[in-house]
């Protein structure tokens, strides 16, 4: 992976300071893949540049607080950042009403999953402001939750996989590949669900 090598260019020459600011800016949206960023901090401390369990609180700080960067300004904007150009980028008309949609469905679960779904994450982050229907905490509570799952597995996998590159790039498509499936069957579990509740709700319906 090309990206890669930059990014092990960059983190090695600028260390924490680097991997901090471009996971930030992962959280903006900005196409950068963030599980690659993740590898690149762990493969840096494999190589002896950073402490990993270090470098594992700064990947969490940088993902976290762009997140809740995010977040806070859809709330604090509300649907006045639209107008906004990069925001008009991120989130259009069509990708802003599907994200909506999905809210009513699934809720707060949606939150959780948005941390494994790379291009939807950031614009599901700033409508969950925008609705202002989700409290602060509740928020990084869930988001948490779901870094503490991916955050540690990027980081670590490239820490372990540093002195075996092809090793560690067919973990990485691995991973991915992973996450894709465990997204698929989260949705379908999440399908069904909605679909008993519905039914159950006509069959109340009916039965009223």
């Amino acid at each position: 992976m090309d990206f890669l090598v930059i990014l092990l260019s960059l983190f090695e020459n600028y260390g924490y300071i680097a991997v901090f600011t471009v996971l930030l800016i992962c959280g903006f949206g900005v196409p950068i893949p963030e599980d690659v960023s993740l590898v690149a901090g762990g493969v840096i401390a494999g190589l002896g540049y950073a402490d990993v369990h270090l470098m594992f609180l700064v990947c969490m700080a940088g993902v976290l607080i762009g997140d809740s960067a995010m977040f806070t300004i859809g709330r604090l904007f509300g649907e006045k950042v639209l107008a906004w150009r990069f925001v008009s980028k991120l989130l259009t008309p069509a990708r802003y009403c599907a994200v909506q949609d999905k809210f009513a469905r699934y809720g707060n679960r949606l939150m959780f999953i948005a941390r494994f779904l790379p291009g939807l994450r950031s614009a599901i982050f700033l409508t969950a402001g925008m609705t202002r229907r989700v409290p602060f905490w509740r928020f990084l509570m869930l988001d948490g939750l779901a870094a503490l799952i991916s955050v540690p597995a990027w980081v670590y996998l490239g820490y372990f996989g540093a002195s075996n590159r092809e090793w560690l790039l067919t973990w990485i498509r691995r991973g991915q590949v992973g996450i894709l499936i465990a997204i698929a069957l989260i949705g379908l579990i999440l399908l069904f669900g909605y679909i008993k509740r519905r039914r159950a709700a006509q069959s109340a319906k009916r039965d009223e």
